[in-house]
């Protein structure tokens, strides 16, 4: 890169610019990103997951300005970078957005330091912004590289330590910040276009490494930002390096875990460090980035549950996103279908019987609904020209409709089916049919719902009057669509009252979902209780898991 007379400053005004830089970048590369993405997992999401990782660190640091007076000319440095790579922690999608997360933290610990005084090294006053950028980026690649269990040359890892050698080499030479962010650009295109031939699935497709080709686009924004010249066009949109493909791209066949699981956890580092030998073993594509407490978690594994579960034991999780792998092996395929299915479920097992159904769930824990935003960002992730949704509650009522309002503002078609309980959410998936009309499948999920009577067994907390009369605190109450219909002593008796009502106005199909803490006796007391009264009603069981209602009932 010809060298600038008058680079921009390396300021706080620098990182916004950079951020929206990097996510129209991003934008604009997303879909072809996506057709090239084979690896780890063939499911075409790569491009789509960064982006919606620069969207989320963009709007963080967007927050961040619009909180400070004289926006940018008010900011720090440190402030914005920190607000930037905080952004991206919480809001990195798949393996590829967390990479980049981390990337943008080891910037961050480097650019975000606090000035001692005036004119300190944050202010870039006193160390030189060149030399301090080149360290930033090679401490991003060192952070990204700790973050991976198992690294893999060939990855966007091997682009950025590419890109931080070629800075720090123009550093050492006295070239200015922006000659530096031009040397990482130039050096990330240059490893880019070497890694078909050092990881053997991108070289039997043809192609080169998605992560690695969405870093390059943000390399080409922070020299952007420094320089005021805008990179050439590439000849292939979204492609760093243009690489022959064969007639018939080979996507490989998934053979990995069947689930990605994705979740925020607060948490202190040794408990995290144990985290990480506990998920190394469940599955692969481990990733956990973060720090000072927080941890963004990203595993491919078999048993959800066990993942969830064994961050349970290490802090607090939350925002849980669990997604079978099922869609993106048809994607691979080239049968990539337009429609996709968003459910809230309470329960690990609920949330894995959901996900082998074709929806993308967000597992939410007892009295933590999702958010508006969280429930759009799934519905952006699930990645669909249609999404149906399924909130599973009639509390989450307002939240879906908002949410589905946000997406549809950004060109997606959303339907929200109004279930109100995860057993009309089954009901409905059970009828669901990707291939047909979406107008057909709503009306056919919409009629399962509401054909589908809900009861749920709970254990009063305290002594309350009910539409059933007055409870203690450690009764059973045994409620039918919503409403306290029966209170008793013990589970069993309880759930038996529950279905005889239910069922005294027919049905075909009895459902139960048992808690995490039910006597395994129970389902089997049920499904012969049910046999012996109603003949022709079927029955079938399902495990909750942990978080799930102690009993959840169903009648189609």
């Amino acid at each position: 890169m010809a060298h600038q007379p008058q680079p921009y400053p390396l300021n706080a005004e620098a990182v916004r610019t950079w951020s929206s830089l990097s996510l129209a970048a991003l934008g604009r590369a997303r879909e072809d990103i996506d057709a090239i993405n084979v690896y780890p997992v063939a499911d075409a999401d790569t491009g789509t997951n960064l982006y919606l990782t620069a969207e989320s660190a963009d709007r963080e640091l967007g927050d961040l300005l619009a909180g400070v007076t004289d926006g940018t000319a008010g900011a720090s440095l440190p402030e914005a970078v920190r607000a930037f790579a905080h952004g991206a922690l919480i809001g990195a999608r798949g393996n590829s957005g967390t990479i980049l997360a981390q990337l943008l933290r080891g910037v961050a610990d480097v650019l975000g330091e606090e000035p001692d005084g005036p004119g300190g090294p944050a202010g870039s006053e006193v160390r030189d912004p060149a030399r301090l950028l080149a360290q930033a980026l090679t401490r991003a690649a060192e952070e990204a590289y700790r973050a991976v269990a198992h690294p893999v040359e060939g990855t966007m890892l091997t682009v950025a330590t590419a890109a931080a050698r070629a800075a720090e080499a123009v550093a050492a030479a006295a070239g200015t910040a922006a000659d530096v962010a031009g040397a990482a650009y130039d050096g990330a295109r240059a490893a880019l276009a070497e890694t078909p031939g050092q990881l053997a699935a991108l070289g039997r497709a043809g192609v080169v490494d998605a992560g690695g080709c969405g870093l390059v686009a943000v390399l080409g924004a922070l020299w952007q930002a420094l320089s005021g010249r805008e990179p050439a066009p590439e000849p292939v949109r979204g492609r760093a390096v243009p690489v022959p493909r064969p007639q018939e791209p080979c996507a490989e066949e998934h053979g990995g875990p069947a689930y990605e699981v994705i979740y925020l956890l607060e948490a202190a580092e040794t408990e995290v460090d144990r985290l990480r030998t506990r998920l190394d073993a469940l599955g692969d594509s481990l990733v956990v980035v973060g720090g000072d407490g927080l941890w963004n978690v990203h595993v491919h594994v078999d048993d959800p549950g066990a993942a969830v579960e064994a961050a349970v034991v290490a802090g607090r999780p939350y925002r849980i996103r669990i997604t079978h792998f099922g869609d993106e092996r048809r994607r691979a395929r080239g049968e990539r279908s337009q429609r996709a299915v968003v459910a809230v479920v309470q329960g690990e097992g609920l949330a894995g019987l959901c996900g082998e159904a074709g929806a993308t769930t967000l597992l939410a824990r007892p009295g933590e609904p999702p958010a508006v935003a969280e429930l759009a960002d799934a519905i952006r992730e699930a990645h669909a020209r249609e999404v149906v949704l399924l909130p599973n509650g009639a509390e989450l009522r307002a939240v879906a409709a908002a949410a589905a309002q946000q997406a549809r503002a950004e060109g997606v078609r959303v339907a929200v089916i109004p279930t109100r309980s995860e057993v009309q959410g089954l009901a409905a998936l059970a009828v669901h049919d990707p291939d047909g009309s979406f107008d057909e499948d709503v009306v056919a999920m919409t009629a399962a719902a509401g054909a589908t009577r809900y009861g749920e067994l709970a254990v009063a907390e305290r002594q309350s009057f009910t539409s059933a009369g007055i409870c203690q605190a450690g009764d059973v109450l045994g409620l039918i669509d919503g409403d306290v219909a029966v209170i008793g002593t013990g589970l069993a008796e309880t759930a038996e009252a529950v279905l005889a009502r239910m069922l005294g106005s027919g049905g075909e199909l009895v459902t139960l979902v048992l808690g995490p803490d039910v006597p395994e006796e129970l389902s089997g007391r049920l499904e012969a209780y049910v046999q012996h009264g109603h003949l022709a009603v079927d029955t079938v069981t399902y495990q909750g898991g942990r978080w799930s209602a102690p009993l959840l009932i169903g009648v189609e």
